[in-house]
């Protein structure tokens, strides 16, 4: 039977956006100076102010004035007239130690299970489907995209000059009896912008430039047909936005972060925590697994669940779901005993697999956590060194330049041991 299926996206300026990209800058920073930092950094924005608080345990030594600062630059809140600009606005800093009971349960060697434990209870999941390259649901690619690709508009200052940074957009998939994507039936775009003009003009120009600049780009030609429906900024205007239209908290997008509703969430969010968490990093080996399973062909559609209990390193559970396109001859709960052979899912191995210590947070906080393509790129390290004085200790800053890798959890390095521990050709 036919049906529709919708996702949604925000850009990098959304202010739920901005909170979760301040947590994860402020995470980066201290992983670039101590990989082995607790960080849990929640963020609040709103008109003229910036929050930050949370539970900490580490050696750096970071100013969370100046990476706020940056990273709001960065985004492009840098004028006045938005009513939050990253030189003026205040900042409040609020961050604590760490509970060492929780702690206790997480360090390797310390609690009742020796091995790193998780570092809290609860289930994660992971989703994979063939309908796109990026192995993600349709609707939700496309809503990344068009948001990706205005955000490059603005920040280009060529087209569109108009665009301010705050912009949402939602896409609709019209499903065949079969359960394939047919075609895109619906297109939301509201993208905030500069007061420069008439509203009705103003409207009437943002739409063309939508539909000339950006769909085209981002949306294959063969989906889109005369029933498309196009909503561009439906409610009007659109000036105020960002933090000053609608405060901004860290960890409130975990839908557009993930896989759109399609597949299932755990209810846990991943920006300003570092890879103790299991929210974040088990969700993103979840993911891997998925991926890993639809490419090497044991299905067409792959849902993942692990469940922990915290402070215990083996996962409580792995759920397998194939929705019925598994294409090798055993059922799902045969396919999750194979998947535990082929990969550890222990907090500790998880964290060494995809090298979940290095400074690689902030590119994840925009346009999606999953379906991203992996790379390296150079990073530059300042590890602090405790060296004995006769009186004092001085604390001495080393620092290193280092190749790392981000993504790394959506890289399709297990496809070969998948295929072999499943007879696939």
């Amino acid at each position: 039977m036919p049906y529709l299926f919708t996702s949604e996206s925000v850009s990098e300026g959304h202010p739920d956006k901005v909170a979760d990209q301040i947590s994860d800058a402020v995470l980066d920073a201290m992983l670039s100076q101590d990989p082995n930092s607790r960080v849990a950094c929640e963020t609040l924005v709103t008109t003229g102010l910036v929050v930050v608080a949370g539970e900490v345990t580490t050696k750096a030594n970071v100013d969370i004035q100046d990476v706020v600062r940056r990273t709001i630059k960065k985004i492009g809140y840098t004028k006045a007239e938005y009513m939050f600009e990253a030189d003026s606005c205040g900042i409040l800093t609020a961050l604590h130690q760490q509970s060492p009971d929780i702690a206790q349960g997480v360090n390797e060697g310390e609690g009742l299970d020796k091995d790193q434990g998780a570092g809290d209870q609860g289930m994660m999941f992971g989703y994979a489907t063939k309908e796109t390259p990026e192995f993600m649901p349709m609707a939700l690619a496309f809503s990344h995209r068009i948001v990706k690709k205005m955000s490059e508009i603005r920040k280009k200052g060529k087209e569109m000059k108009y665009l301010r940074p705050d912009t949402k957009s939602q896409v609709t998939i019209e499903y065949d009896d079969n359960g394939k994507p047919k075609r895109v039936h619906t297109v939301v775009v509201s993208t905030q912008h500069d007061d420069f003009g008439k509203e009705k003009e103003m409207l009437k120009t943002i739409k063309d430039d939508v539909l000339n600049f950006v769909i085209p780009k981002v949306i294959p030609k063969n989906l889109l047909d005369a029933k498309t429906i196009f909503h561009v900024n439906p409610t009007g205007k659109f000036v105020i936005g960002g933090p000053h239209g609608d405060s901004g908290l860290t960890g409130r997008k975990i839908i557009v972060d993930t896989y759109g509703g399609k597949g299932a969430h755990g209810g846990g969010a991943f920006s300003g925590k570092d890879p103790s968490k299991v929210d974040r990093s088990a969700a993103y080996a979840a993911r891997h697994i998925a991926k890993n399973l639809v490419a090497a062909g044991v299905a067409d559609e792959v849902l993942v669940q692990v469940a922990y209990a915290i402070g215990v390193a083996k996962p409580v559970s792995l759920t397998i779901n194939t929705y019925g396109t598994a294409k090798v001859k055993l059922n799902d709960g045969q396919i999750a005993g194979k998947v535990l052979d082929i990969f550890d899912m222990r907090p500790k191995a998880i964290v060494e697999r995809f090298g979940l210590k290095n400074p690689i947070y902030s590119e994840t906080a925009a346009y999606g956590h999953m379906g991203r393509d992996s790379y390296s790129k150079q990073v530059e390290l300042s590890y602090v060194d405790l060296k004995e004085d006769k009186s004092q200790k001085s604390e001495v800053r080393k620092k290193v330049t280092k190749e790392v890798e981000f993504f790394t959890w959506e890289k399709l390095d297990y496809v070969d041991k998948v295929k072999k521990t499943f007879g696939i050709k």
